[in-house]
C-alpha cells in the first residue's frame, strides 16, 4: 500500500515578514509532517517583524530564526495550494494550482498587540485548510 502525497502549500505576503510567517508556523506547527510548507515574499524585508515575532511566541511558537524569502517561480510551481495575503499580481500564475487570496490586516508597523488578533486570524483559517487537506490538526 503507497503512502498518499504529502500536499505543499506557499504562503505568499509581500514582505515575507509577517503574515505568510505566522501562517507558514502554524501549518508547520498543527501538520507536521503531513504537509510541505513554504512561505516567500515578492519584495521579502531584511528580518521578520518583531511584534509578529513576539505575537507567536506567545502561542508557544518560535520564529525568532525565520528569515523573509524572495517568491520564486519554483516555488509556486512545486506547490499544490498557494495562499496570497495582499501581494496583489505579483505572484505567478500556474494552471492547475489552487489559489486563495485571504485578506488580512498587514502587521507591518503595528505592535503586539494589534499583531494578535491577526495572529488568531490565521490561526483560525490554518485549521480549516487542514480540515480541506484532510489533515487532523495537532494539539
Amino acid at each position: 500500500m503507497s503512502t498518499p502525497p504529502v500536499p505543499s502549500v506557499l504562503f505568499v505576503c509581500v514582505h515575507n515578514a509577517g503574515r505568510s510567517q505566522m501562517a507558514a508556523a502554524f501549518l508547520t506547527h498543527l501538520g507536521g509532517d503531513r504537509v510541505q510548507v513554504r512561505s516567500a515574499g515578492s519584495a521579502p524585508a531584511d528580518t521578520v517583524n518583531q511584534a509578529v515575532v513576539e505575537a507567536m511566541a506567545e502561542v508557544g511558537i518560535d520564529i525568532s530564526a525565520e528569515t523573509p524569502k524572495v517568491l520564486t517561480t519554483e516555488a509556486v510551481q512545486s506547490s499544490d495550494v498557494v495562499i496570497t495575503m495582499g501581494c496583489g499580481d505579483a505572484c505567478p500564475y500556474f494552471p492547475g494550482k489552487r489559489y486563495l487570496d485571504w485578506q488580512l490586516e498587514d502587521p507591518a508597523g503595528q505592535g503586539v498587540a494589534a499583531v494578535r488578533p491577526i495572529r488568531d486570524e490565521i490561526e483560525q483559517r490554518i485549521r480549516g485548510l487542514l480540515v480541506e487537506l484532510g489533515i487532523e490538526p495537532a494539539a
